[in-house]
């Protein structure tokens, strides 16, 4: 019922609900990545132990000899600071060339490019989506961090690349992390990786490379290798356990959206069919429970192999469990009839939803879908105004909102012109970075 999404970045978290959609957001190509030759890599000298001063002979009480320093023992990987890691940030923003063509320039919302962030705090940037801003800043930290605080350098690491990833400079991401896993330097990664302050979330980056690429079935594979190697920790180390089984069905979950995109619908839910009843705990007394949320991303992965009979035998599921929130029994039954062509009682549960939960603007997009349904245009326009105008830093960071409330605007063909440029400059005002100017459908040239 909403808008299919765009592909995932790893910074956010897997994906775990597929949902289906009447629109479909314009897709770019996946550029190529840019190979660049990472630096030589340096290693730490160790220091030498001291001679032993020259004795004198004879001697009666022989002087004892110079204690040889302790020596430093923590990891030391200059080459993850140096400058010549990274790559400039290009100063261009998406949205430029369409406010220079649609809006007149006193009506121009001022948009920030360079990326300065030292007067800035980092919630702040997090929240206004100044990924520009927070790639820079990792950037800079990094370069004045000292060699020796590795677990900081790794999670800045782990922020530069989820930064340009949010920026949809995969190009970029791509060579910064090939600098970093070099094939020159395969020996580092193997030492990184073992380390314990090695984030997880690198890990996941790293094999995103592939999908920046290109390269779906590498992706794949590449997140194969990565849920072995979860499984074989969660073996070893039984007192994280749980941190280790969580991260196995994130990765999963991460598995199953690609083979989604890939339309491989008998292979995603034949992978998530297991985690429907893990038990995701340390303790083996208790018997495993369903979980309402991996039913329901069944459920909906079933809804677009067309198969709905199947959809609703999980979804029934997932109204019995006992800790499921009534808001997602609601959306669930508003997705069953929606793909059923049954749009009224879709209407009906999706104004359930907000009824409890006011401020959830999923349910508000995919309510807007079924006033179109219905060809009440002006009643969907007005329903998405309302939540632009209660929540705009929220609702105008979404790409599916945009583009179904430019998709409403076009079917009202009269005001079409205006109201989109109305929208450009409130996007450009509260949108943040990394916004496809797609979304908007209005031409750039």
């Amino acid at each position: 019922m909403s808008s299919a999404e765009d592909n995932r970045d790893t910074e956010d978290q897997a994906q775990s609900t597929v949902d289906a959609s009447p629109t479909t957001l314009a897709q770019s190509p996946v550029p190529e990545p840019v190979n660049t030759p990472p630096p030589a890599v340096v290693d730490k000298p160790t220091p030498a132990s001291p001679a032993l001063e020259p004795q004198p002979y004879p001697q009666s009480h022989p002087t004892p000899p110079a204690s040889t320093p302790a020596l430093n023992t923590s990891p030391y990987f200059p080459r993850l600071t140096a400058p010549t890691m990274f790559l400039p940030i290009p100063n261009t923003d998406p949205l430029s060339p369409l406010l220079t063509k649609h809006v007149p320039p006193e009506q121009r919302p001022r948009r920030d490019v360079t990326g300065e962030w030292t007067s800035k705090e980092m919630h702040e940037m997090v929240m206004s989506n100044s990924w520009r801003a927070l790639a820079r800043m990792a950037r800079d930290l990094i370069v004045a961090s000292d060699p020796e605080d590795l677990s900081r350098i790794l999670d800045l690491w782990s922020l530069r690349l989820s930064a340009l990833a949010r920026l949809r400079l995969t190009n970029q991401a791509s060579a910064e992390c090939t600098n970093l896993f070099a094939p020159q330097a395969r020996s580092l990664a193997t030492r990184l990786s073992a380390l314990s302050a090695y984030p997880f979330e690198l890990s996941v980056l790293r094999a995103r490379v592939h999908y920046w690429a290109g390269d779906a079935r590498g992706y794949v594979d590449a997140l194969a290798g990565l849920l072995t190697g979860c499984k074989a920790k969660a073996r070893a180390e039984k007192a994280n356990l749980s941190m280790w089984l969580e991260r196995s069905a994130r990765v999963c979950l991460m598995i199953a959206s690609q083979l989604v995109e890939m339309k491989d619908y008998h292979a995603a839910i034949t992978l998530l069919t297991p985690l429907c009843t893990q038990q995701l705990s340390p303790s083996t007394d208790a018997p495993p429970v369903p979980s309402p949320a991996i039913h329901s991303a069944v459920a909906r992965i079933y809804l677009l192999s067309g198969n709905i009979p199947k959809a609703a035998e999980h979804f029934k599921i997932v109204a019995s469990c006992a800790d499921v929130e009534p808001g997602t029994i609601a959306m669930n039954t508003a997705l069953l009839c929606s793909a059923s062509g049954d749009w009224q009682h879709a209407e009906a549960a999706l104004r359930e939803v907000l009824e409890q939960d006011p401020q959830n603007y999923t349910a508000i997009n995919n309510l807007a879908v079924t006033l179109l349904a219905q060809g009440r245009v002006k009643d969907g326009i007005g329903l998405l105004e309302q939540a632009m105008q209660a929540s705009p830093a929220s609702v105008l960071s979404a790409e599916p909102f945009i583009f179904n409330l430019s998709t409403l605007y076009e079917l009202r063909s009269s005001t079409a012109v205006d109201k989109k440029r109305e929208l450009l400059t409130e996007v450009a005002r509260w949108g943040g970075d990394g916004l496809r100017a797609t979304c908007l459908k209005m031409p750039s040239s």
